[in-house]
């Protein structure tokens, strides 16, 4: 480290990749000192002039205000607040078109000016060195500075790191053409700026503080150097005029050789940088007690009359400052907020001037001229050797046209500043930064909506545990909890169930003896008496007496459901030989031509009278099986007696039934042979069958009477 601060002080610069020269052009804007403008007709305050959370707005609408009167107060991560550029009256609290290439409305304040330009009351700090550390930082913090070389980053952000600084870097480069703002600063108030440093030098107390100065700015040089040289720990250092050496990185690895690596902060190495015009902010702040309400603009281009650098109040339109210069516009005139290499147009001149506002540049179309149209890269590799950050501008290019997020990243696409050099060096004239900044805004974009979905994720687990929390507390709070009982009542439970079991205990022991007696007596009695099993037999003979009813009613039951089933397959028989014969009948009705055919009545009437002989056989059968039943019978079984009557009859109404039939088919049997030979078939089928179920009718009935005897014996 010894030996480095040693190099450093000896005037060694190191060299930086890639760069550029474009004209400086800065000569048309340093011939005069810096100017105060007239107070404008109104003031466009955007709460938007940083990087970071709004402020929360303090004022309405209506409000009188006084000059550095807060507007809003911080709220939320780094934040700042707006203040007052001069006293008046806010006419209005609207969206506001914004200093950015979008011009996309920005919650706005609109000041009426009173004319008076009248202070709020104001703390300047006489002694600096006795503030505390935090107290320091807030006075930064109250005060809205934020950083004014562009970037636009929170001042005590910056001012309260914890990590070692080794090195602090004043960056009074001012490497961009036409940009002469800070050049004129450090020439008329290089003293403010010093007393700016050895403020920043209390916070950070850094081993040695480096003022980067190029040179072809020598007035600057000289302003600096004589007020800093009571102050040994600060060197200003010349470095060579290279666009863009004013980049924090690449200004770093010029004044120290150190490079800060990809995705990392100066201060993860020791090192902290800071704009001149935030210093010069700082020491207002502190010293005399006077928020960040104004900044130098350079004014210049060749559509100016009086090019040179103003104090504009934050918040005054671009047109204000442009009519204040004597600008004459061409047709189809361009205004850039910026310089010509990492400006952008303004859509409009009613745009207020911000914090990070350093130039606006009005130029002709000569000296600026319109880009032509893009054409296809020649792979010339000149992007490549100007980029000052050793990127791959061609490759980036591809992806971010195809939308390749992941490889945009692998390729360190957030490395890139923006300085333009790729596309200035372009002979296709292809408009790489504006590639690069669309691509950035849409990974930005991309990943906000991953972490609010995270957030939104992370909130729904909580609201999800924080019901079941409350359902579960819910539950237990309408569960009863037996009341506790005092140890008065323990001890009076306790008694109460001593004496019942010494009761139970007692009651036990007479039962006891009682049993015992009981068997004695008992034994006792026993050798004396003999057994008397009298009503043992008397309930075995009713179970018996019992058991037979049952069987001979489940017999009686059993016997009628046949017979109802014979009866009813007899009569169904019965009723098919009939439909039959009306059939065949009726057939030969209708065909009289049949009466021709041959008469084989002998074939019928012998079918006819088999079926008459079998169905009386069966009748007579069943008779004499009745009268025997009747004969076997004893005259107290009624049921049984009932049961083979109704038997009987229904054999005889099914026997008089078929020889019915039989008649009606001789007297209308029919011509032709073959139907009255099928009929007849059936007739002595059914008539067998019906004498079979008959047959086992009967040798059920028979079982019955068996069963009954043997009941009665």
């Amino acid at each position: 480290m010894e030996k480095l601060i040693d190099q450093i002080k000896q005037g060694k610069v190191w060299s930086i990749p890639g760069g550029i020269h474009p004209p400086g052009q800065k000569l048309q804007s340093t011939t005069h000192a810096i100017a105060r403008l007239p107070l404008p007709d109104k003031l466009v305050v955007s709460l938007k002039q940083h990087i970071g959370a709004n402020g929360k707005l303090i004022v309405e609408k209506g409000q009188q205000v006084l000059k550095g009167q807060a507007l809003t107060k911080p709220s939320g991560n780094w934040s700042v607040p707006v203040h007052a550029p001069t006293s008046g009256l806010i006419s209005d609290i609207c969206p506001m078109p914004s200093a950015h290439p979008s011009a996309l409305p920005e919650l706005s304040v609109i000041i009426e000016p009173d004319g008076e330009d009248k202070w709020c009351e104001l703390h300047p700090v006489s002694d600096a060195k006795t503030l505390s550390h935090d107290e320091l930082v807030d006075i930064i913090h109250q005060s809205g500075i934020a950083g004014m070389g562009g970037a636009g980053f929170p001042t005590y952000v910056k001012a309260d790191t914890r990590k070692a600084i080794e090195f602090l870097i004043v960056n009074a480069v001012e490497c961009e053409p036409y940009i002469t703002a800070d050049d004129m600063l450090m020439r008329e108030h290089a003293d403010g700026i010093i007393a700016g440093i050895e403020l920043m030098q209390q916070l950070l107390n850094p081993q040695l503080t480096i003022i980067g100065i190029e040179d072809n700015k020598p007035d600057a040089i000289a302003a600096m150097k004589q007020a800093a040289q009571h102050n040994d720990s600060i060197i200003v250092q010349t470095v060579p005029t290279v666009y863009p050496s004013g980049g924090e990185k690449q200004l770093i690895k010029l004044l120290t050789g150190k490079e800060v690596p990809s995705g990392s902060i100066p201060a993860d190495i020791g090192m902290l940088v800071q704009n001149v015009g935030t210093l010069f902010a700082v020491n207002q702040a502190v010293n005399e007690g006077k928020p960040l309400i104004e900044r130098v603009v350079t004014v210049t281009g060749n559509t100016i009359h009086k090019q040179g650098n103003v104090w504009a109040l934050l918040g005054t339109e671009i047109k204000h400052l442009l009519d204040c210069q004597g600008f004459s516009p061409v047709p189809q005139q361009r205004v850039v907020m910026g310089g010509p290499m990492m400006g952008f147009t303004l859509p409009t001149v009613r745009i207020g001037v911000v914090k990070t506002t350093n130039c606006i540049l009005a130029p002709d179309h000569q000296e600026l001229a319109e880009p032509g149209d893009e054409k296809a890269c020649i792979r010339c590799s000149a992007c490549a050797d100007a980029c000052p950050a050793s990127l791959l501008p061609q490759q980036l290019q591809w992806f971010a046209k195809s939308k390749e997020y992941d490889k945009l990243n692998e390729h360190n696409l957030f490395d890139c500043i923006e300085c333009g050099a790729c596309a200035y060096v372009c002979p296709s004239e292809i408009p790489l930064v504006q590639y690069y900044r669309v691509a950035k805004a849409e990974i930005k974009e991309q990943q906000a909506e991953q972490i609010k979905a995270e957030r939104a994720k992370e909130r729904f687990e909580a609201r999800k545990e924080r019901l079941e929390r409350e359902q579960e507390e819910r539950q237990n709070r309408h569960k009863r909890k037996p009341a506790a009982k005092s140890d008065g009542e323990k001890q009076k439970v306790a008694d109460a169930l001593a004496r019942v079991k010494a009761k139970s205990d007692d009651k036990d022991s007479k039962s006891a003896v009682a049993a015992a007696i009981a068997r004695a007596k008992a034994k006792k009695q026993g050798a004396e008496l003999e057994p008397d099993n009298s009503e043992v037999a008397k309930e075995r003979a009713a179970r018996k007496e019992q058991a037979r009813k049952y069987k001979e009613q489940k017999a009686q039951e059993q016997g009628e459901e046949s017979v109802d089933k014979d009866d009813k397959k007899s009569a169904v028989a019965a009723a098919i030989a009939r439909a039959k014969a009306k059939k065949a009948a009726q057939t030969a009705e209708e065909n009289p031509e049949a009466d021709t055919a041959p008469k084989d009545d002998k074939k019928a009437a012998v079918a006819a009278a088999i079926a008459r002989a079998k169905a009386k056989k069966a009748a007579q059968a069943t008779e004499n099986q009745t009268e025997a039943e009747e004969e076997a019978t004893p005259v107290d079984d009624k049921k049984a007696a009932v049961a083979a009557a109704i038997a009987r009859a229904k054999a005889k109404k099914a026997a008089q039934a078929a020889e019915n039939q039989t008649e009606a088919e001789e007297d209308s049997a029919p011509v032709d042979d073959k139907k009255a030979a099928v009929a007849a078939a059936i007739a002595r089928a059914k008539a067998k069958k019906a004498a079979k179920e008959q047959a086992q009718s009967d040798d059920s009935s028979q079982q019955l009477d068996d069963s009954s005897d043997e009941a009665n014996s």
